[in-house]
Order: C-alpha cells, then structure tokens, then sequence
C-alpha cells in the first residue's frame, strides 16, 4: 500500500497539528499502522500505533498531548497532537505493518516535517 503523509509544518510551542496518512488502498484488513519520528541525528522513535481493532499505544512523551485515530471510510490515519513542544520537531513517518499469506509487510510514507518553535 502506498502512503502519503500530509499536515506538517510551522508552529509555536504550545500549538496543535493534525497529521494525516493517506493510503492508496483499504486500511481495514491493515494489522496496525504507525506513526514513527526522527528528529535530526536521533534513531527513529516509534511514537503511537493504531491496529485494526481500533486498540491504540503511544510512546511515553506523546501520551495525553498525541491522538492516533483511522477512518477506514476514507483510508486516512490521522495523528493529531496538541501542546507541541519544540522537542516533537522532527520529520514524522507513518508505515503499514500488515501480513499476507505468508510474510509481514512494512510500507512507508515520504514523511512531513514538524517544526516546533518560536
């Protein structure tokens, strides 16, 4: 499934963001989708994941700010994320973990750049 990331840019600390990740084809049967963060010279970082049956997770620093949700109407996850901090600044990724008879499948977006700061 191909992904497109959209939603990123400019914005004070203390602002808001709703990312989206649209897919070229049907969520519905995807196991989970995630989206992942890599600031400039740090590892990857998972940040929140959504699975199929709507059971969502997120990382320790996104908790009570971040809100991972699908629309499985429009093949759309969105990540919205409220009270930025200029530490959430990075480019944020979102990827399609999925299986198929008889191998895991990860797909990946371009990613959108988030840039936090005053």
């Amino acid at each position: 499934v191909q992904l497109v990331e959209s939603g990123g840019g400019l914005v004070q600390p203390g602002g808001s963001l709703r990312l989206s990740c649209a897919a070229s084809g049907s969520i519905s049967r995807i196991n989970a989708i995630n989206w992942y963060r890599q600031a400039r010279g740090k590892p990857r970082e998972l940040v929140a994941v959504i699975t199929s049956s709507g059971i969502t997770n997120y990382t320790d620093s996104a908790k009570g700010r971040f809100t991972i949700s699908r629309d499985n109407t429009q093949n759309t996850v969105y990540l919205q994320m409220n009270n930025l901090k200029p530490e959430d600044t990075a480019v944020y990724s979102c990827n399609a973990h999925y299986f198929r008879p008889w191998k895991w499948y990860d797909d990946w977006g371009q990613g959108t750049q988030v840039t936090v700061s005053s």
